[in-house]
C-alpha cells in the first residue's frame, strides 16, 4: 500500500507497518480498540487514522435526507425511475418503473414467446410519438429514429433465454445500444419444460435467471420489466394468502422462487366498464366505442403501499385515469 496517499504523521505509518498491517481495508476491518492494542497508539492517533483512511476509500460524498429532499444533490441510482409517459401512472409507481431491479407485470393477455411480435403496433406507437411528445418540438421528434434502438429476440426454450441474458444481452447494454429490457413472458417457457416432478430443477433455473437479471439492472442501471402469466387458486387457503385484491380468485405463475427475485409485482386486470366519448383529462387520446376500462394494481414494493389506479389502452398507448384508491 502507498502510505503516502495518506495524510498521515510519520509516526502513525510506522506503528501501522510494525503491526504487520497490509492495506488500508484491514485497518477499517479494525475496531478502535483493537487498533490501539496491535499499535499501540493513542485513542485520538486511532480515530484520525480510521478518519483519514475512511475519506481516501470512499467513493461518493455523504448525502443527508434533508439534501434529497432539497433537491440539493442527484437522487442515487436505486431512486431513480422510468417513467411510464403518463402522469397518473408514474404517480401510481412513485415517479414510474425503478433503475434497479425486476419489475413484474402479472395478468397479462399478450405473450410474446408464444406468438409474433406485434410490429404492427409498435410502428403505430413510433408514428405517434410526435403527438405522445408535446414538450419536445415535432421536427426534433420526427427526426429520432426510435426503432434503430429496438431489439427483438424470440427464445424458445430455458437455454436460448439464459444465452439471451448471459451473452446477447450484456453486450448491447454494454455499448450503451438498450436501456430497458422486457421478456414477455417469462413463465411461458418454464411451464413448458418444466412438470411438477421437476419443482426443484425448476426453481434453480428460475434462481439463475433472477440472479442474471439482477446482475445486469445494477451493473448498467437497467430497469427489467418481466411479464408474467396467472393461473387459477386451487384451494381457499390460496386465496386467502394472495392478496390480491379484485383477483383473489388467481395468482402468478412460477410460485414463491420467482416472487422472491422482484422487486416490485403489478397485477393489471380488465373491468366490466367501458369509457365512452372524451377520455378525462387528455384531449389527445383517440377512444374506440366501447374502449375497456382496465386497473392497475401494486401487489408488493419495499417503496409503494398497495394501490391502484384505473387505465384504458388507447391508439397513442396507456392512459391513467386520474382517480385513484388505496
Amino acid at each position: 500500500m502507498d502510505w503516502a496517499q495518506l495524510d498521515l504523521n510519520p509516526k502513525v505509518v510506522a506503528a501501522v507497518k510494525r503491526a504487520n498491517i497490509q492495506s488500508i481495508k484491514d485497518i477499517l476491518c479494525l475496531s478502535g480498540s483493537d487498533l490501539q492494542r496491535l499499535t499501540k497508539l493513542s485513542s485520538s492517533d486511532v480515530q484520525y487514522l480510521h478518519k483519514t483512511v475512511a475519506a481516501v476509500i470512499k467513493s461518493d460524498p455523504v448525502v443527508t435526507a434533508l439534501q434529497m429532499y432539497n433537491e440539493e444533490c442527484p437522487f442515487p441510482t436505486q431512486n431513480r425511475k422510468l417513467s411510464m409517459g403518463c402522469p397518473v401512472l408514474d404517480l401510481l409507481l412513485g415517479g414510474g418503473i425503478p433503475l434497479m431491479g425486476i419489475t413484474e407485470i402479472v395478468g397479462a393477455v399478450y405473450i410474446c414467446t408464444e406468438d409474433t411480435f406485434p410490429n404492427k403496433r409498435l410502428q403505430q406507437l413510433i408514428a405517434l410519438q410526435s403527438m405522445l411528445r408535446s414538450d419536445v418540438p415535432a421536427d426534433i421528434v420526427n427526426d429520432i429514429k426510435f426503432g434503430n434502438n429496438i431489439f427483438i429476440e424470440h427464445v424458445a426454450d430455458v437455454e436460448s433465454l439464459n444465452h439471451c441474458i448471459g451473452k446477447r444481452l450484456p453486450i448491447l447494454l454494454s455499448r450503451g445500444l438498450i436501456r430497458l429490457v422486457v421478456i414477455d413472458s417469462v413463465a411461458a417457457l418454464f411451464r413448458c419444460e418444466f412438470g411438477a416432478s421437476d419443482s426443484i430443477a425448476k426453481a434453480k433455473c428460475l434462481q439463475k435467471v433472477g440472479a442474471m437479471l439482477h446482475h445486469l439492472s445494477h451493473q448498467f442501471s437497467s430497469p427489467i420489466i418481466c411479464v408474467n402469466q396467472i393461473a387459477d387458486a386451487i384451494s381457499d387457503s390460496h386465496m386467502a394468502r394472495s392478496n390480491f385484491g379484485s383477483l383473489s380468485k388467481v395468482l402468478p405463475a412460477l410460485g414463491l422462487t420467482w416472487s422472491n427475485q422482484l422487486l416490485m409485482r403489478l397485477m393489471v386486470s380488465r373491468t366490466q366498464l367501458c369509457v365512452e366519448g372524451k377520455f378525462p383529462g387528455d384531449n389527445e387520446c383517440t377512444l374506440s366505442s366501447g374502449t375497456v376500462q382496465r386497473r392497475m394494481e401494486i401487489i408488493f414494493a419495499p417503496h409503494l403501499p398497495q394501490s391502484f389506479c384505473n387505465y384504458i389502452i388507447c391508439k397513442e398507448g396507456v392512459r391513467g385515469m386520474k382517480e385513484a384508491g388505496i
